[in-house]
């Protein structure tokens, strides 16, 4: 059971790393010049990293607890499967949001 538990917790690291990936291809689509797709392409999944690893990440230095923690996990993982949708990848954003949702179940009941 505990690789099982493991392989959760790599899939959630996976999840953090594709929500960055994203953000990075939801900011590069829609920017309308060079300028503001790089910007967006690079300023989206860097702030999204800075948000987690100051409030949500488990070494965090002011990690959030309870109701905002979960808010601040909607926001960024959620946020990158609506990115994902609304970059004309539909079918990868229900990919990534089943997986988020699956992960976030045995997370819960796992208590990880």
């Amino acid at each position: 059971m505990s690789l099982i538990k493991a392989a959760n917790l790599a899939l959630r690291f996976t999840l953090e790393l594709c929500a960055l990936a994203a953000l990075g291809y939801w900011g590069y689509s829609v920017g309308e010049s060079p300028i503001t797709k790089v910007g967006l392409a690079i300023g989206a999944p860097l702030l999204a990293a800075l948000v987690w690893g100051t409030f949500v990440a488990p070494g965090a230095a002011m990690r959030a607890s309870g109701a905002l923690y979960l808010a601040m996990e909607f926001a960024i993982l959620w946020g990158a499967a609506a990115a994902l949708y609304a970059s004309g990848r539909g079918t990868l954003a229900c990919i990534l949001a089943v997986a988020i949702l699956a992960n976030r179940i045995l997370m819960q009941i796992w208590g990880q």
